[in-house]
This record gives C-alpha cells, sequence and structure tokens, in this order.
C-alpha cells in the first residue's frame, strides 16, 4: 500500500511539473495573441479612422423616412452603442437609430457625421461626445478643440434642417472600467458646463443626463455595468429624459 501511495504522489509530482513547464508556453501563446489582436485593431484603425465603413452598408440598406416620420439618430461613442445590448432596450416601436461607434473621438465622429447622420434624414439628432477627448489618451482633448468639433456637427445638422439635442457626458466611478481612472471628474464637469451653455446660446435642447445618473459625484452603482456605462436600469432612466428633450426638439422649443 505504502509502494502505491509512493507511486501515485511520484505521477501527481511529475504533473505538477509538467503543468509548470508548460505554464510560460501558455503565458507567451496568450500574450501573442494579445499582440496580434492589437496589431488587426490598429490596422483596422489606420484603414478607416473615421469608422466609416460600421454603419456604411446598415445606412445603404435603410429607406428614406415615411411621410410624417419622425426619424431620430443618436450619435455618439461607447454608451450610445451599447444601449439596445444586453438587457437594455432602445426605443421599441420608435424610428429611433443608433450610430454610436465605441472608443470614437469628436473628430472621429465629425468625419462620419454625413454619412451616419445627415445622409439618413432625420428630423433630430441626439450627439453625446467627448468622453475618449477627455481621457487624452487618443486624441488632445481640450475643451477648445471638443467645443470645435460639436459646433461643426450643429453647423452641418442646422445646414440640412435637422434639429439638434446636445448631450451630456455621463457620470463616473472607479467600479471596474479601465477607462475609468483616465476620465476626471473635473473635466466632465467643465465640458458639460460648456455643452449647456452653448446650447443655450445657440438655441438647442441641452440633454443633462448626469443628475440623474449620479450618486454624489460618482456614477449610481445600481445604474452602471462597471462605472462607465450604464446597465438596463441606467438606460431606462436615460430613455425618459432623451425622449423628452426630443419632444422639444421636434416641437422647434429648442431654437427661437
Amino acid at each position: 500500500m505504502l509502494r502505491n501511495r509512493a507511486i501515485v504522489l511520484r505521477s501527481v509530482a511529475g504533473l505538477l511539473a509538467a503543468v509548470a513547464a508548460a505554464e510560460p508556453l501558455v503565458a507567451q501563446e496568450v500574450q501573442v495573441t494579445t499582440l496580434q489582436q492589437r496589431v488587426k485593431a490598429q490596422r483596422k484603425l489606420i484603414r478607416d479612422w473615421g469608422g466609416l465603413i460600421r454603419y456604411g452598408s446598415l445606412n445603404a440598406e435603410l429607406p428614406p423616412p415615411e411621410p410624417g416620420e419622425q426619424r431620430v439618430v443618436f450619435f455618439g461613442d461607447d454608451a450610445t452603442e451599447s444601449w439596445g445590448q444586453g438587457d437594455s432596450e432602445f426605443f421599441p416601436g420608435k424610428p429611433y437609430i443608433n450610430r454610436g461607434i465605441a472608443g470614437q473621438s469628436s473628430p472621429q465622429m465629425l468625419v462620419r457625421f454625413r454619412q451616419d447622420v445627415v445622409a439618413l434624414q432625420p428630423k433630430a439628432v441626439v450627439i453625446q461626445a467627448g468622453m475618449h477627448d477627455v481621457t487624452g489618451l487618443r486624441v488632445p482633448g481640450t475643451q477648445r478643440m471638443i467645443g470645435e468639433h460639436l459646433e461643426s456637427m450643429v453647423d452641418l445638422a442646422h445646414a440640412n434642417g435637422i434639429e439638434v439635442v446636445l448631450a451630456s457626458l455621463l457620470p463616473v466611478c472607479e467600479c471596474g472600467s479601465a477607462l475609468a481612472p483616465f476620465l476626471p471628474r473635473g473635466k466632465i464637469f467643465g465640458l458639460n458646463d460648456w455643452l449647456e451653455e452653448y446650447a443655450e446660446t445657440r438655441g438647442l435642447v441641452y440633454l443633462n443626463y448626469y443628475p440623474a445618473l449620479a450618486s454624489g459625484r460618482d456614477f449610481n452603482h445600481q445604474l452602471t455595468v462597471d462605472g462607465v456605462l450604464p446597465n438596463a436600469a441606467g438606460y431606462a432612466v436615460m430613455a425618459r429624459l432623451a425622449e423628452e428633450a426630443i419632444r422639444q426638439a421636434l416641437a422647434g422649443s429648442g431654437r427661437p
């Protein structure tokens, strides 16, 4: 019996040694796979920096609005693209179109504004931009530069008879997202203040999500997935606010 136990122990020890020897190889394979994915993402970004391919085919297949249709485009980055995924709903039964692309900054959004907004002939557009500018990770995120990109989007919209709703940035908390530490609250407050003032100056509707989603200075933990993106409950709160803002814009109360 002792001999059998010794054999078992030697077998276990050998197995553990084999696993230990294989661990560096597994780690190397994981690292190579990760690097390959990053290279692929960078190549895609270089080929299509503005993200024109993302919705190109969908836009081509989308019919023009029906007479009297109150079509609205939601135009933004991560929070917009994620709206309607998972358990969240994206305005069922409404002629609303989601044209969000995660990871985009305001200059990238400006590049695709004609294709993903103007060409769809909406009555109104809800613009939410600036999160990735604020981080400063991809583009210089000064408030002036963000503002100039947004002003250009507004000018394009108005030149094509499209009402504009300007949406605030959302609150953040360090609740899991790797992006949260790069989103300083001071910059978010500053940009939101500018958005509100600019909306008033241009006669636009300002859609302020922030106070409804925040608990103090942080994203309410019950309304967020990771401290940056809303969960289904958070999107439900946003939907109510967005509906009212769209109603005001379509009624013409945003502009004198």
